[in-house]
């Protein structure tokens, strides 16, 4: 693995921990360590940016959806882009909670909204749950656009790894629904294709990073017991049609197991004719920006979609 990665990410590499997801008690355990690796950060400028949660009624009788909000303290005198965003961790993990300096980031320097989901989890909440939770927060952000001072002709999606393969789904949905329109969509190194197929996909196997075998874990618990026919609001590379998609700009690492996925998909969008923008980093493996956010290849990267945000919303 080392010889594929770039000089300035080795020692990171070196340090990083095994990734183990095959079993429940393995993913309730990396829960637990995202959780406590992010509690207690303050974001990095409350005394401009004003971060609150609300719980919003979800698709199911009875079921709230928890919805964190990132908003400039000072009052703007016009409406602002809205971006919707989607935190990874394998349709397994994660929360609002760990992309708070992004967001926040994007609302000081790409003059967002920021509305992010905490959608259910895998293995307890198999799909379509998880997508069905980004689905309905996104209504709900296009509906509410006004009272939270948002433009609703300038919403955007976004998300990491399997937020990225959240954010082609649910763009899928809104495209196939009927709305909410959507004016651009950011699926970062997404989380595409169930079926493990590409070399990419295939010729990463360190377990200090994300490798074939915890891809293969996640996939197997996010779809439960739907092995064949899969749809591609689970899995986004099974689309047929990928016509009347929004404007989108992705990224990916050359070490990253989604990197084949990513460059498929973007191909088959600008092949429908969807505005497309792609950046491949080379040498650099699955997360690098968010584990190595010191290296000038991540400032470079993170640059590159706060950039592309405040170019097309």
């Amino acid at each position: 693995m080392k010889e594929k990665i770039q000089n300035e990410l080795h020692a990171v590499l070196d340090g990083l921990p095994e990734m183990k997801f095959s079993t429940r008690e393995e993913i309730r355990n990396s829960r637990v360590l995202t959780k406590q690796a992010f509690e207690g950060e303050a974001p990095i400028s409350r005394s401009k940016v004003r971060v609150t949660d609300k719980h919003i009624p979800g698709h199911e009788e009875g079921q709230n959806i928890r919805v964190r909000i990132y908003e400039p303290v000072m009052p703007v005198k016009t409406i602002s882009p809205g971006l919707y965003w989607i935190h990874g961790g394998g349709y397994l993990s994660g929360t609002p909670e760990m992309n708070d300096e992004l967001c926040e980031r994007f609302v000081l320097e790409a003059g967002c909204v920021v509305i992010s989901v905490a959608y259910r989890l895998a293995p307890e909440h198999p799909f379509p749950a998880g997508v069905e939770d980004c689905y309905t927060g996104l209504k709900w952000m296009a509906e509410h656009a006004g009272e939270l001072g948002i433009d609703a002709e300038r919403i955007g999606v976004a998300g990491h790894s399997a937020g990225g393969g959240l954010t082609a789904a649910v763009s899928l949905m809104a495209r196939d629904r009927g709305g909410p329109e959507i004016a651009f969509q950011m699926p970062l190194c997404p989380m595409l294709d169930y079926r493990n197929i590409t070399i990419s996909s295939r010729e990463i196997t360190d377990t200090r990073v994300w490798n074939y075998y915890s891809n293969q874990a996640a996939w197997k618990a996010y779809l439960g017991d739907q092995t064949e026919d899969v749809p591609a609001y689970a899995s986004p590379a099974q689309a047929e049609d990928f016509s009347g998609l929004p404007p989108t700009y992705t990224m990916v690492g050359s070490a990253d197991p989604f990197r084949d996925e990513t460059i498929e998909y973007i191909s088959r969008l600008s092949q429908s004719g969807v505005q497309a923008e792609f950046h491949l980093y080379p040498g650099c493996f699955h997360g690098f920006e968010g584990i190595a956010p010191q290296a000038e290849v991540s400032q470079r990267a993170v640059r590159g979609y706060v950039d592309a945000l405040k170019r097309n919303l």
